[in-house]
């Protein structure tokens, strides 16, 4: 087994036991790592029970998992998992960062957290030591006094474990803020200190378990590959690809501001009421402005698409953010009617600092000023805030009490499709008009009704992992789409270190790496599938406190399908015929029913007889 360190360390926090598990040869080429593997643990440990488990309850598994693609690839991420507290499915959510190298370097291909502690805590690992230690000093603090806190302490664990090493570099940590701790379903888990895993919610589920921190550090190579020669050679070449992408290794993402508002009309504004603007001041040169370092990135990326952003003057002098990408810059801009980047930097600061997820809390934010400038929610509903659109200090206010779950924060924090509800049955009507959501996961910030960006009609009412932009349905279902991401996903590495790289390159990598062939015939037509169709059956299960209805629930948010208002694609809108032809042919094409339930012949075809039987027994088959 190469491209593996061979174990995971498994951690109960309510008994403090901590051991090391492993899988076997068989499910590790059945899942690969990360997502996939992540399915498979939640479906084996949970999967009988799946709609009684509460996902911000102790029952729920916490996963952080590397793939064998992980410290070989250019860049690197790791994978976080566990039940979502948004869809109450499995999201797989990725973040990049040294933490999944830190950690198969200490000697772990991932980390598998059950039970909640007692009180709250973090984990140390360094290499073989591994300790669960006490975080009541950081419990309440936001990221930076966080940070600041977990690397110097660490430090100086790490020369205690190891006396002779001499100085050290800090360690790798994954963290949460307030919102985390509050149990947020908008929380995020952050990497460095900028960088988060948001969709899924997980930071709550940190949260929930009084798990402030992972902190890892790891001395040791990263394991051998089957072929060391081939991996150097493939590497290379894709690293000379991404080098030739000069655009997007200058803005990466956050090149988007303006051009899916201008150009595809795409982009969320004023909480999807309009998804055109064309506003010069959000031009990627304008943000370029902030940056204090340009060529800077994580552990071997060559694209370095994220920079580093400072306010040195004016009224938000001392904010520093990663320079927003291109979703934040939607959702925490243009979305709340913001097109300044110094106002953008400011909020993308202020979500950093809480823990926020900049997509799940930008979207409540804007749902809640929406509700305000319909006269829904009042000044006195919103404890005296006045969320009017471009109102930046008012915004800030409002995230602080999402994240620390004061006043209507307390409901806000639920998430657009919960707070929905909840709103509309004290206002006494129906909000989810409002919601721009799917199955309880806020969208990502490339809108359908242009048909101009790259989100097709499906894009989200068919993904397994709801409104995720970076695992959108499409079709054909075997070319590139979620079945594509999955192994992205699963054998972890960053799509936007990937462009231009062939399906073929990458099962190359994977053979070099593990020395297992795989073919484009077995991962489209047997190992993602098997992988979707967990993940499909698990979100209809969903539970305990909502379920989804298979095919009525498989749809886009009503606000999608109204027309756009302005734009070069003024009047433009979804057609529903061609919406539901098209939803049948990938039900048909991904092994579902007409109802989008996976067949029985299908999930015995893929050795999933055991999930035939739940969702019988569910009465979602006959």
């Amino acid at each position: 087994m190469r491209g593996y360190a061979g174990k995971f360390l498994e951690i109960n926090l309510s008994s403090r036991n901590v051991k090391d598990a492993k899988f076997s040869d068989e499910i590790l080429r059945d899942y690969i790592g990360g997502r996939g593997l992540a399915t498979k643990v939640l479906w084996d440990r949970l999967g009988t029970k799946w709609e009684t488990v509460d996902p911000l309850g102790p029952e729920n598994i916490l996963l952080v998992l590397t793939g064998p693609f992980t410290g070989y690839f250019p860049g690197t991420k790791v994978c976080v998992s566990g039940k979502s507290p948004q869809s109450n499915g499995i999201i797989g959510s990725t973040v990049a960062g040294e933490f999944g190298i830190d950690l198969k370097c200490a000697g772990y291909d991932g980390v598998i957290i059950t039970g909640k502690a007692e009180k709250p805590c973090y984990i140390f690992i360094c290499d073989s030591q591994v300790e669960i230690k006490d975080a009541s000093p950081i419990w309440g603090k936001k990221a930076r006094e966080t940070l600041r806190f977990l690397v110097n302490k660490s430090i100086a664990e790490i020369k205690d474990v190891r006396p002779s090493h001499g100085e050290v570099k800090e360690p790798s940590i994954l963290y949460i803020g307030p919102a985390g701790e509050n149990k947020t379903r908008v929380a995020a888990v952050v990497a460095k200190y900028a960088h988060a895993a948001g969709y899924g919610g997980y930071g709550g589920v940190m949260g929930a378990k009084n798990l402030k921190a992972i902190v890892a550090k790891g001395f040791g190579a990263v394991p051998d590959v089957c072929d060391q020669e081939k991996v150097l050679d493939l590497a290379q070449g894709f690293s000379e690809l991404n080098f030739e992408n000069e655009r997007f290794r200058r803005w990466g993402t956050g090149g988007g501001g303006y051009f899916f508002g201008a150009e595809t009309s795409s982009e969320p504004v004023r909480n999807w009421q309009n998804e055109w603007h064309d506003r010069e001041s959000y031009r990627g040169e304008e943000f370029d402005k902030y940056w204090v370092k340009k060529n800077w990135g994580d552990f071997g990326c060559p694209t370095t698409c994220l920079k580093l952003a400072v306010l040195k003057t004016g009224r938000f002098r001392g904010a520093i953010c990663d320079n927003p990408d291109y979703e934040l810059e939607a959702y925490l801009g243009t979305n709340l009617g913001i097109f300044t980047p110094e106002e953008n930097i400011y909020l993308s600061y202020v979500s950093n600092e809480l823990g926020l997820c900049g997509i799940q809390g930008g979207a409540v934010l804007g749902f809640a000023a929406e509700l305000y400038e319909k006269g829904i929610l009042t000044k006195k509903d919103l404890d005296g805030i006045e969320p009017e659109w471009a109102n930046v200090e008012a915004f800030a206010a409002l995230a602080e009490k999402v994240a620390f779950r004061k006043g209507i924060g307390d409901i806000l924090a639920e998430g657009v499709y919960r707070a929905a509800l909840k709103l509309g049955e004290i206002k006494g009507g129906d909000l989810l008009k409002y919601a721009v959501h799917e199955k309880g996961v806020a969208i990502g910030a490339h809108g359908v009704r242009s048909g101009k960006d790259f989100s097709e009609n499906i894009a989200y009412a068919c993904s397994v992992q709801g409104g995720d932009h970076t695992s959108s349905a499409s079709l054909p279902i075997d070319q590139g789409g979620e079945l594509s991401t999955i192994m992205a996903d699963s054998a972890i590495y960053c799509i936007f270190a990937a462009f231009g790289i062939e399906d073929t390159e990458i099962f190359n990598f994977y053979k070099a790496t593990t020395g297992w062939r795989l073919t484009q015939k077995e991962w489209y037509n047997e190992k993602a599938p098997r992988i979707l169709h967990l993940q499909r059956a698990m979100l209809l299960l969903g539970g305990p406190d909502v379920k989804w209805k298979p095919k009525l629930d498989d749809d886009n948010p009503p606000r999608f399908w109204e027309t756009l208002p302005s734009g070069p694609y003024k009047g433009k809108t979804l057609d529903r015929k061609k919406f539901e032809e098209s939803r049948l042919e990938y039900f048909e094409a991904a092994g579902w029913n007409e109802n989008g339930v996976p067949k029985p012949e299908t999930l015995r075809k893929l050795g999933l007889e055991d999930v035939e039987a739940k969702l019988r027994d569910a009465a979602l088959i006959e």
